[in-house]
């Protein structure tokens, strides 16, 4: 056993079956304490809203935390500033008014609430049936106005507006390079559409647990590699599937 970077989504991946996360919280804990394993979140919320799902369901402390979607990094859980580095690197090109002023054409686009709505990141819900005819006009106009940006949906519900520089993923990569992991010593987990640029972006291990969401499955799918599973088990039940047959957890 040696120390690996163990990234994971929170809402329906990490939490959502309790026993199993009980379980998932010991192992990690004992492996960090004994290998020097780090510990990153990778959600959609915000970091207010992380911190109510925190202690809710008593998480342990992360040796980062990649909010928002990716566009905010914080490389402790009490830091109060998102890392300035990674936060330079999504400025260049970036126009939030003229992405709000642009979307506001669109009225099936409803904004979400203010705590969600991040300085890289805008964020809508959009029904699934109105997303086949918006999303493809709404990244047009985009271009259109010179705006160089990535459009995530997911959940059939929420859709985000990023810098192009910015996801989950590269978020993973930009941690990887400061702490020194290759692919080999580092596991993602996830379930849902904003997910898949954690499994994109190189050849991490990945852990698809078994209630994912069909954009995710159908992803996986047509993305078929022996350095990602997926688990039969739901939620941090998949996670310990997935670790134990990635040879991360012994038995």
């Amino acid at each position: 056993m040696t120390a690996f970077l163990f990234v994971t989504d929170l809402d329906n991946t990490l939490v959502g079956d309790d026993h199993a996360l009980k379980e998932l919280k010991q192992r990690l804990s004992e492996h960090r304490q004994e290998y020097g394993t780090k510990i990153v979140y990778a959600t959609g919320r915000s970091r207010s809203i992380y911190h109510d799902l925190k202690r809710e369901k008593q998480l342990l402390n992360p040796d980062a935390l990649i909010a928002a979607v990716g566009t905010e990094i914080y490389d402790e859980d009490g830091q109060e500033t998102p890392d300035p580095a990674w936060s330079e690197k999504l400025s260049h090109g970036w126009d939030r008014d003229l992405i709000v002023a642009t979307a506001a054409h669109y009225s099936d686009l409803v904004a979400q609430p203010d705590s969600e709505q991040r300085p890289f990141k805008v964020s809508y819900y959009l029904t699934e049936d109105a997303s086949t005819e918006v999303l493809p006009r709404l990244k047009s106009l985009l271009v259109e106005r010179g705006l160089d940006v990535k459009l995530i949906y997911s959940g059939s519900k929420d859709l985000d507006v990023l810098p192009r520089n910015a996801d989950k993923g590269l978020a993973v990569q930009f941690l990887k390079q400061k702490w020194g992991f290759d692919s080999t010593q580092t596991v993602v987990c996830g379930d849902s559409g904003n997910d898949i640029a954690l499994f994109s972006v190189g050849e991490e291990r990945g852990i698809i647990v078994g209630n994912a969401r069909p954009e995710l499955r159908h992803w996986y799918e047509e993305n078929l590699a022996d350095y990602r599973y997926m688990a039969q088990a739901y939620c941090a039940g998949g996670i310990l599937e997935g670790l134990h047959h990635f040879g991360f957890l012994n038995t």
